[in-house]
C-alpha cells in the first residue's frame, strides 16, 4: 500500500511540475497515456483522455509552443503561464493522488501539484529573462527549446519511471536555482 502512494505521489509531483515548462504538453501527454491504459486516473477524470480535451489540449500546445519562440512574447506569456501552471499541475495532481475525499485531494494537489508547477514555472521564467537581459533576446529560442523537450521528456520518462524521475526533476530545479542565484551573486 504505502509503495502506491509513493508512485502516485510520484506522479503527482512530476507530471504537476512538468506544467511548469508548458503547460499544456503534460496534459496533452497524460490524456494519451490514459488513454492507451499506461496512466491509471481517478475515475472523475477520465474526461482527460477524452477526444474533446486531447484535441483541445493539442491546440493549445501548438499555440503555446509556436508563441515561446518569440522574443518578448514569451515574456509576456510568463506573466499568465503561472496561474495556468498552478491550475494545470493542480488538476494532474488531483487526478493521479489516490484519496477519496474531495476537498482533501484538492487541497494536497495544490500543495504538491500546484506547488511543484510553481516552482518550475518560477524557475523557467527566470532563466527566460535572464537570456533576455544578456542576449536581448536572441538567446531565448534556445532556452524555449530546452523547455519544450523538458515538457515532453519529463511526463513521459515520470509516467515509465515516477519516483526515479521525480528525484531527477527535484535535482534538476535545484541546480536551475542554484545557477540563477550563483549568475546573480557575480552581477552584484
Amino acid at each position: 500500500m504505502e509503495y502506491q502512494w509513493l508512485v502516485a505521489v510520484a506522479l503527482g509531483i512530476g507530471l504537476s511540475a512538468s506544467t511548469g515548462f508548458r503547460v499544456f504538453i503534460p496534459l496533452m501527454i497524460a490524456g494519451v497515456a490514459a488513454r492507451m491504459g499506461v496512466l491509471p486516473l481517478n475515475e472523475s477524470f477520465s474526461w482527460i483522455s477524452s477526444n474533446m480535451a486531447l484535441i483541445t489540449f493539442g491546440v493549445a500546445a501548438l499555440f503555446e509552443v509556436a508563441a515561446y519562440y518569440i522574443p518578448f512574447v514569451d515574456n509576456l506569456l510568463d506573466t499568465i503561464a503561472m496561474p495556468l501552471a498552478i491550475g494545470g499541475g493542480t488538476l494532474l495532481a488531483a487526478s493521479v493522488l489516490p484519496i477519496d475525499e474531495g476537498f482533501m485531494r484538492w487541497i494536497t494537489a495544490l500543495i504538491v501539484g500546484g506547488g511543484a508547477s510553481a516552482v518550475v514555472q518560477g524557475g523557467t521564467s527566470a532563466l527566460r529573462l535572464l537570456s533576455s537581459g544578456t542576449t536581448a533576446g536572441i538567446g531565448n529560442p534556445i532556452v524555449s527549446t530546452g523547455e519544450n523537450a523538458a515538457a515532453i521528456g519529463f511526463p513521459l520518462m515520470v509516467i515509465l519511471m515516477p519516483v526515479v524521475m521525480t528525484a531527477i526533476l527535484i535535482l534538476v530545479v535545484f541546480l536551475i536555482f542554484r545557477l540563477l542565484f550563483k549568475k546573480k551573486k557575480s552581477q552584484t
